[in-house]
């Protein structure tokens, strides 16, 4: 390599200059987002990029396709997991990641454990057979989001709340070949409070890995707050485990889980470092069970009271319509041509 730098200087500044501009680049996430006339024509694979789309819907289509994609055989909570996965690995540091380019689809991404790879492999099969179904040839990604966003607005209804979840639709659908894998290895999510899953145990604490994860997708902590609230919930945690499950109505976004947090009639016991049983003082039965990252909601001061303010009876409607707010916060933090 380095005869070739010394017998050929033009390639040598070729390649300097590339490196250069990948070195002083690199944190401003996709093309998209550069400014000025001299920016490159040519797309690096560095720059995670994706192809943009050629079609637009109107609100009676995308109404259409919610229909669809609800009636398509995947439960409700398929549909959210799918696109909080996809969508989560958003990182405001150097804005790589995010729902769009729908890259969960492709390796490393498929294969990623906290991705649950059968549960997705069978839900991109159903996004598919939805995508053929169409009159427009939707994007994948578009897809997976709109899934989501409309088996939350179902949740809410059942709450008995008329609310919309908004919907922007235009993201594209990525390639192998516009996905460097190796630089996708890092994004591997290793942890999320907002499923209540670890990959394994750490020396740094599951609540504080959720607040890591918090600030990398540009969330603020009442946001947090009632995301956690909503997907415990909404039965989302990874596996279908039921730990900080603190409702009798699954699939229905309520505030349950902030009434039931912050209810004295129970008490917490601990059983592992990461496991508490909820006990009922007067009959002394177990009713659920929580972890670390559950806990920090009712322990802390500062989200305790953001708990407090969810579970009031008054405060039902404000806490779906932050819910959502937050959700699609969530779901739109890559839609860099929306900002």
């Amino acid at each position: 390599m380095s005869e070739r730098f010394y017998k050929d200087p033009e390639y040598f500044a070729e390649v300097f200059a590339r490196a250069w501009f990948k070195l002083t680049h690199r944190d401003l996430g996709p093309k998209s987002r550069y400014l000025g006339s001299d920016v490159p024509k040519e797309d690096l694979i560095w720059q995670d990029p994706i192809p943009a789309v050629d079609y637009t819907l109107t609100k009676a289509e995308i109404e259409d396709i919610k229909s669809k994609l609800l009636g398509c055989g995947l439960t409700a909570s398929e549909l959210i997991n799918t696109a909080w996965d996809s969508a989560r690995t958003f990182r405001g540091s150097d804005f790589r990641g995010g729902a769009n380019g729908a890259r969960i689809r492709l390796a490393p991404q498929n294969d990623w454990v906290g991705n649950e790879p059968e549960r997705l492999k069978k839900v991109l099969k159903k996004l598919e057979e939805v995508q053929q179904s169409l009159d427009k040839k939707v994007s994948i990604a578009d897809l997976i989001v709109l899934g989501g966003s409309a088996a939350v607005e179902k949740a809410a209804h059942e709450a008995g709340f008329d609310i919309k979840v908004p919907f922007s639709p235009g993201r594209g659908d990525a390639t192998a070949k516009m996905t460097d894998e190796e630089s996708f290895d890092v994004l591997e999510p290793i942890h999320d409070g907002y499923r209540n899953w670890l990959k394994k145990d750490y020396v740094v604490q599951p609540e504080e890995l959720m607040l890591d994860r918090t600030q990398l997708m540009g969330l603020t902590a009442p946001e947090m707050t009632v995301l956690v609230g909503g997907m415990r919930v909404l039965g989302t945690n990874y596996g279908g485990a039921k730990h900080g499950v603190f409702t009798d109505r699954v699939g229905v976004l309520t505030n349950d889980f902030f009434v039931n947090l912050t209810d004295m009639s129970y008490k917490w016991e601990p059983v592992s470092d990461n496991l508490y049983n909820i006990i009922d003082r007067k009959t002394g039965k177990i009713k659920w069970t929580a972890t670390r990252v559950d806990l920090v909601f009712g322990s802390n001061s500062v989200l305790r009271s953001y708990a407090e303010l969810y579970a009031q009876d008054d405060n039902k409607k404000k806490f779906v319509k932050d819910f959502v707010k937050a959700w699609v916060k969530v779901m739109d933090a890559d839609r860099f041509d929306l900002k």
